[in-house]
């Protein structure tokens, strides 16, 4: 338990551990990629291989409700552009928003939206009659950033890729 703020001093028995590699990147270098719902646009920044969810920045154009689907894993984010929302619900700049596993929902947004999401595990989608339209995890999410040319980035290894 912290009792105190948490301080830097020169006597810690533990020691910080400088990465190996870089921990930043920067998003801006990365191209919008369509995404699977129409007027919808994404940047992939990560996939998490075992749970097959993923990270990214997504960008919805104005006026475009999404389908109903749903979430095997919770999702949440940070808005950083315009609003979304369910009814009298609603988000907008740096709004966070959290939605828990198993939600299935309908999201609408008059002006667009920009948010970075993390997803902790695959969204789904329905057809009109109910039945199971697809499957987004992140091998399909790295699948579409690697087809536009745009996850030499993120450090995965599904072997049945090439």
């Amino acid at each position: 338990m912290v009792q105190d703020q948490l301080k830097k001093s020169e006597n810690m028995t533990v020691k910080a551990i400088k990465p190996t590699k870089p921990v930043f990147f920067d998003t801006n270098s990365l191209s919008w990629l369509p995404w699977v719902i129409e007027g919808t646009w994404f940047k992939l920044l990560n996939v998490d291989m075992k749970t097959g969810g993923y990270s990214m920045l997504l960008k919805v154009d104005p006026d475009n409700d999404a389908p109903v689907h749903g979430h095997l894993g919770a999702v949440e984010g940070i808005i950083l552009e315009g609003e979304f929302g369910y009814d009298d619900d609603r988000g907008s700049h740096l709004h966070y928003v959290w939605e828990a596993a198993g939600a299935v929902h309908q999201p609408d947004s008059p002006g667009g939206f920009t948010m970075f999401a993390v997803l902790h595990s695959p969204l789904v989608g329905y057809n009109d009659d109910g039945s199971l339209a697809g499957v987004i995890d992140g091998k399909m999410m790295y699948t579409m950033a690697r087809d536009g040319g745009q996850a030499a980035h993120l450090e995965v290894d599904y072997p049945d890729l090439e």
